[in-house]
């Protein structure tokens, strides 16, 4: 029998967590959960991410036909991330997409959802495809650390073997996802979820919704907020490096910008990732300054975490003139410097390109 998303809320709140607008905020004890999240096995609700189901004999097609990447190579077994841009290339919303029982799950933040489900209706117009919130049907658990592949194979959980792969078995989903620890994403309804929880939380700490955020941080994992819709070509948040963008697949929504951007390389920012110390968490979409842009800002923060140190730690898409120079301030030109954090990818070299371009 399905179970309810308050239902399993309220699980949550049998097992220790603190939720706040059906997220979990920790489980009583924050930073020494983003701690442990830095090195150890860990596990997370994933409520603060949504899913929308793209059903029916023509929902490929149909999404194939909006997103950035090549829809063909999702499978039940390999997942893809991928953008939904505007027609100017900006982005709506950065999905991860599986295909699950020949459904289409897209997942993407909750607080995106709602708009960005509207949106894509708009388009379906006499399509074979039916978009639906899938929130209250499936449950999301995340869990992350050095031991876990030993850990959920002792479970009884097959695992996919690589990132970006999946595996379905026994009504559950186990997806491979990104640096900088293991990590694995379970879906599946809220009372196998329940036991999935139960069963693992010997062996994994639990932790807030911001750890694993901090750790898609780490990882320089694109994302959209509503802070910053429509802001982002996607490569200028790195989206190309993560692989979410197909160049050779057929038209989609700001193909031709998203295209253009990559022949004939006129990419002007890039994401990176930083340190600041400032008491308040710093806002997606605010501005970061460099002495290189004088009266304006030279980028933006994509999203921003508490980090293990006591600092935060954040993404930001920023000129990459200013990214060379090195100097770069939050919120105003003399605002916290921020300090430059390593990717897990390369993003050099940052030289800007010749000729004009966003």
């Amino acid at each position: 029998m399905m179970r309810s998303s308050h239902e399993w809320q309220d699980f949550l709140r049998g097992a220790g967590a603190a939720l706040a607008d059906g997220e979990v905020v920790h489980f009583g004890d924050p930073q020494s959960e983003l701690r442990r999240a830095a090195g150890s096995d860990i596990m997370a609700d994933l409520s603060h991410l949504s899913l929308i189901t793209a059903d029916g004999e023509a929902a490929g097609s149909f999404l194939q036909g909006q997103l950035s990447n090549d829809i063909r190579l999702v499978t039940a077994t390999h997942s893809e991330i991928a953008a939904y841009c505007s027609p100017q290339g900006r982005m709506f919303a950065v999905f991860r997409v599986l295909l699950r029982d020949g459904v289409y799950f897209l997942q993407l933040p909750a607080s995106l959802m709602e708009t960005t489900l509207k949106r894509m209706k708009m388009f379906v117009l006499r399509a074979k495809v039916t978009l639906a919130d899938a929130d209250t049907e499936w449950v999301r658990v995340g869990v992350s650390g050095p031991n876990t592949p030993a850990i959920l194979a002792e479970a009884g959980l097959r695992l996919p073997g690589h990132n970006d792969n999946c595996v379905t078995d026994g009504g559950l989903t186990v997806l491979q996802i990104s640096r900088p620890a293991p990590r694995f994403e379970i879906i599946g309804p809220g009372e196998a979820m329940e036991r999935v929880w139960t069963r693992l939380r010997a062996r994994l700490a639990p932790v807030g919704a911001a750890a694993w955020s901090w750790l898609d941080i780490a990882a320089g994992i694109p994302v959209v907020l509503p802070g910053t819709v429509e802001q982002f070509v996607p490569q200028m948040a790195n989206l190309d490096l993560v692989g979410g963008i197909n160049f050779k697949k057929g038209c989609y929504p700001g193909q031709e910008i998203v295209a253009r951007m990559h022949y004939l390389g006129r990419l002007k920012q890039r994401m990176i990732r930083a340190r600041v110390e400032t008491r308040k968490r710093p806002e997606p979409g605010a501005p970061v300054y460099a002495p290189d842009f004088v009266g304006q800002s030279a980028g933006t923060v994509v999203d921003a975490q508490p980090g293990p140190d006591d600092s935060f730690e954040l993404l930001a898409v920023v000129q990459i003139s200013s990214i060379r120079n090195g100097e770069l301030h939050l919120d105003s030109p003399s605002g916290p410097a921020l300090q430059r954090l390593e990717m897990p990818y390369s993003i050099e070299p940052v030289s800007e390109p010749a000729g004009t371009g966003t």
